[in-house]
């Protein structure tokens, strides 16, 4: 399936900005999944220096820095990519145990082995509640397919999607205990959980198609960034991805930007700013399949952070 993702991004200001330095993470990579045919990125007023580079964990950043004084920030990010990710079995993967020993013995110290995900993190600590809302999905023996599935089951009945009740700085025990969240907070949790248990978890962010297939339901996190988990599950199976916010394993309707230890590592944009006063976000993604509509729509409700001053 091949998709044309359009994400713009606009931050007004009450004052002037007279410089700002921002970290975006809005071009997907090439993987196993999936082939980057076409990606581009405009920044308006245009920057006075830009340069890229791979991050820690593989994902494509562009560093901006702008120093023409301006009151609207406009930033946005076209793509072509084909998702060609293979269907998952829940049948496939050897008892848990296993895996979380095979986890700390594995040579692969890269992005693309298990080592950077086992341990906690500044967003994704070791939370005894949710260890322990975790470990009744994986009895002894059962497979690590199954019973991620069964975790991601869960969140999904458990916990209801709502984007008043947090917001991108909200702690998964917050979350947890409210049983109320979005993408970010469902990811953060089901990975606290998995990492509770010794199990390597990834972060992942990025989109889902617009427009369902016909006879499918509008899946929640579409028109805007979206976050879900990537879960180690041994050299055979390899990293394989599980949505909590709707329940399904992630096959062709998903786009990868990044994927980090956490939402930190992963934010689409972040930097500072030099300016007075109060800020406002608006943000349109649309992911269209090249078999749908040609017309691109806005639609709201991403989370990206730019911090500065007076934001």
């Amino acid at each position: 399936m091949i998709y044309g993702v359009r994400h713009r991004t606009t931050y007004g200001y009450e004052s002037q900005v007279t410089f700002a330095r921002c970290v975006l993470r809005l071009t997907p990579r090439s993987s196993a999944t999936q082939t980057v045919l076409e990606s581009s990125l405009t920044v308006t007023p245009e920057p006075s220096r830009a340069f890229q580079r791979a991050g820690p964990f593989g994902e494509t950043t562009n560093t901006v820095v702008i120093e023409t004084r301006h009151k609207a920030l406009i930033i946005e990010a076209h793509s072509r990519v084909e998702v060609h990710t293979p269907p998952s079995r829940l049948d496939f993967g050897a008892p848990w145990e296993q895996v979380r020993a095979r986890c700390l013995e594995t040579a692969d110290l890269g992005p693309g082995g298990p080592a950077s995900f086992i341990y906690p993190s500044i967003r994704a600590p070791l939370v005894a509640e949710i260890t322990e809302y975790a470990r009744s999905s994986f009895p002894r023996g059962r497979g690590i397919v199954d019973a991620a599935t069964d975790l991601m089951n869960r969140v999904r009945a458990d916990f209801t999607y709502d984007p008043k009740a947090t917001d991108v700085s909200t702690a998964p025990l917050q979350a947890f205990t409210a049983r109320r969240g979005v993408c970010q907070d469902f990811a953060h949790i089901m990975i606290c959980g998995l990492r509770g248990l010794g199990l390597p978890g990834r972060y992942v962010s990025g989109y889902l198609r617009t427009i369902p297939p016909p006879g499918r339901a509008r899946l929640e996190g579409a028109d805007a960034t979206h976050a879900w988990v990537s879960l180690w599950c041994g050299e055979e199976a390899g990293w394989v991805g599980f949505d909590p916010t709707n329940a399904i394993q992630v096959q062709d309707d998903h786009i990868v930007l990044a994927s980090g230890r956490d939402y930190s590592d992963v934010a689409p944009i972040d930097g500072i700013i030099l300016a007075p006063g109060k800020q406002t976000l608006k943000v349109e993604v649309d992911v269209i399949p090249e078999t749908g509509p040609a017309i691109l729509r806005p639609a709201f409700g991403a989370r990206s952070g730019l911090a500065g001053a007076g934001s």
